[in-house]
């Protein structure tokens, strides 16, 4: 019981720290159309305009992962979107492990708060036999 305890409120707070992540450091400055986040993708070379309907897909898929019923849904559209950074971050060769794999720590994080909160989760992507919380 308290195992189960203890996984979920971890869950939560890498959840949380995911979150405030997203919504702070991604979706705010595409979205308020902040210079930065247009300069930041005209350099990796996507076109102008583009900012606004990124932040647009982040916050959507940020919003759907904080709710339970629409989580799953939400890590999956998010997980699509990290790759993206991924291969972006690949074509311009950016440097590795601070640019290019970003996008694969915040999948970790994301994953991995989703999987520590959701047992239905746990079920769906068991790291060994059986659920350590059961």
């Amino acid at each position: 019981m308290k195992t189960t305890f203890k996984m979920r409120s971890s869950g939560r707070v890498l959840s949380g720290l995911f979150v405030v992540f997203m919504l702070g450091a991604s979706v705010t400055p595409k979205l308020m159309g902040f210079d930065i986040a247009e300069q930041t993708l005209q350099a990796l070379g996507w076109p102008p305009g583009y900012a606004f309907g990124i932040g647009c897909l982040e916050l959507l898929g940020t919003l759907l992962y904080l709710f339970p019923s629409t989580s799953l849904f939400g890590a999956v559209l998010l997980t699509g979107l990290f790759g993206a950074t991924i291969a972006t971050h690949l074509r311009v060769e950016s440097p590795l492990f601070s640019h290019t794999l970003f996008g694969l720590y915040l999948a970790g994080l994301m994953w991995g708060g989703l999987w520590l909160r959701d047992s239905r989760v746990r079920t769906l992507l068991p790291l060994m036999k059986g659920d350590p919380a059961e």
